[in-house]
């Protein structure tokens, strides 16, 4: 099958010698990536303190509108941050946990650093009502409507949920909490630059992410969106001097800057922000819906030779419900995990699920068969009893 998306593969080094399948976790690097750490080399070295003048103040919310484009945002709405928990932090910090309206609704299947900063804000009133899940794959729908309610303040959402790629309606959810004057925070980092997200058609209040997994961008280039028509009537507690309307002028007292500055804090991870600029521009280039197009053929073509080889789908029984990965369930999956990783053949393991693996636009079909093949072939000459226990992939 004709596949244009693979002429970007030579953007990416490390397809050279390896098989790379953890996109999930880990995007792989563009080549571009390092040309754009070095220009910031240059332009430290070069400009010195002037750089802050010329353009790195405003790196957070530049990179800010590159990530907008891709998530259906205003430009303008996105401000970049070091990781999603310090923007979930952030959101939190925006609310009087003490009143009647102080319930946090979420899902047992929510990703655990988002978790424990709710968990952490119980001190201050928060109260969690966690909603279960029958088959540690999916989340039903209803049930969590259900549990929205006039008391709920946040609903802190994944979209595509981490431990079983189940996609979960935003829309839907969004629509109920708002009905009862509850606010929607969508975590996107299982599915933006895999799967469409449009957080202005939803009406999704908040959404977080980074540039790590399917935007190709790397560690500590996290991004936050609050909508608009909430920005004026947000004054975090979570704040800096890069929140200040007049950074420079080092006033006593704080005011918050009029536009998505207001939810930053302290000085920027400027690297960072340097080096996850190719990976999204790529993506932006090439265009979500291309990319999600060959992901679902090509997740179901995973799923299906998975099966001929006796491997067991942990995923949600329909394409349009599942993310950009599947997990498989094998025996001895850590240790098979960690002898594919001997083997170049890169995925992942999560305890309680299995084995992830993750086609993106750079995959062939033929690494798929490949990296299937290992495994069946790990487990039946026992190479995976050496390898010693202990936790692989991040």
């Amino acid at each position: 099958m004709s596949d244009p998306l693979l002429c970007w593969r030579d953007q990416f080094p490390i397809l050279q010698d390896s098989c790379y399948l953890v996109s999930h976790s880990l995007g792989a690097m563009p080549r571009a990536a390092a040309a754009r750490v070095q220009d910031y080399a240059d332009v430290w070295s070069r400009r010195g303190v002037r750089a802050w003048a010329e353009g790195w103040w405003r790196l957070p919310l530049e990179a800010g509108d590159r990530i907008a484009r891709i998530i259906g945002a205003a430009p303008g709405s996105v401000a970049m941050h070091p990781n999603v928990s310090l923007a979930q932090a952030l959101v939190l910090s925006c609310f009087d946990l003490s009143r009647r309206r102080n319930k946090i609704v979420y899902d047992e299947l929510n990703f655990p650093s988002v978790m424990y900063v709710y968990q952490a804000h119980r001190a201050l009133g928060a109260r969690l009502q966690v909603v279960k899940s029958d088959d540690g794959i999916t989340v039903p729908l209803e049930r969590l409507l259900e549990a929205i309610d006039e008391e709920t303040l946040l609903v802190p959402i994944s979209h595509v949920i981490f431990k079983s790629g189940f996609v979960q309606d935003l829309a839907a959810i969004t629509r109920r909490a708002h009905a009862v004057g509850a606010l929607v925070v969508a975590d996107l980092y299982q599915s933006a630059g895999n799967v469409p997200v449009d957080v202005t058609a939803w009406g999704v209040d908040f959404a977080v992410g980074g540039s790590v997994k399917w935007l190709c961008g790397g560690p500590g280039a996290g991004y936050l969106y609050v909508a608009p028509r909430l920005r004026e009537g947000l004054e975090p507690r979570l704040t800096g001097w890069a929140a200040h309307a007049r950074p420079f002028a080092f006033e006593e007292e704080h005011a918050y800057a009029g536009d998505a500055a207001r939810f930053l804090h302290g000085t920027p991870a400027v690297p960072a922000l340097y080096a996850a600029a190719a990976g999204a521009e790529i993506v932006a280039s090439i265009g979500v819906p291309a990319i999600r197009a060959k992901s679902k053929r090509q997740v179901a073509l995973l799923l299906e030779l998975a099966q001929e080889r006796g491997f067991a789908p942990r995923v949600p029984a329909r394409a349009e419900e599942r993310g950009g990965f599947a997990i498989l369930e094998l025996p001895h999956g850590e240790a098979v995990t960690r002898e594919l990783l001997r083997r170049e053949v890169l995925v992942d393991h999560r305890p309680g699920a299995g084995i992830r693996i993750s086609p993106h636009f750079y995959t062939t079909d033929e690494e798929i068969r490949h990296a299937l093949d290992e495994a069946r072939a790990i487990l039946d000459s026992g190479a995976w009893r050496g390898q010693a226990a202990g936790s692989v992939g991040f």
